[in-house]
C-alpha cells in the first residue's frame, strides 16, 4: 500500500469521526442546534451582567472588548456543562 493511500485513509477516518448527530433542541416543532440555544441564553446573561454593572455604577475600560468576551465565555461554558 502506497504511503499516500495510508495518509488518505487516516484523514478519511478522522474526518468521518465527527459525523455523529449534533445536539439539537425541539422548540415549537423546529430543531435548533445546541450552540444557538447556548448563545441565546448567554446573551440574556450578558445583558443581565451589563444592567448589574450599570446599577452599581461600575465603568469598564473597554466595553467593546469585555461584553463580546463575556458572551463567548458564557456560551462556551454552557456548551461544556450541558452538551458535553
Amino acid at each position: 500500500m502506497n504511503a499516500h493511500w495510508r495518509v488518505g485513509l487516516v484523514f478519511t477516518c478522522l474526518a468521518s469521526a465527527g459525523c455523529e448527530r449534533a445536539p439539537s433542541f425541539d422548540i415549537l416543532g423546529s430543531y435548533f442546534p445546541g450552540w444557538l440555544v447556548c448563545l441565546a441564553v448567554a446573551l440574556l446573561f450578558t445583558v443581565l451582567v451589563r444592567s448589574l454593572l450599570v446599577r452599581l455604577n461600575i465603568e469598564l475600560a473597554a466595553p467593546i472588548v469585555v461584553y463580546p468576551s463575556l458572551l463567548a465565555c458564557l456560551t462556551l461554558t454552557q456548551w461544556l456543562l450541558f452538551l458535553q
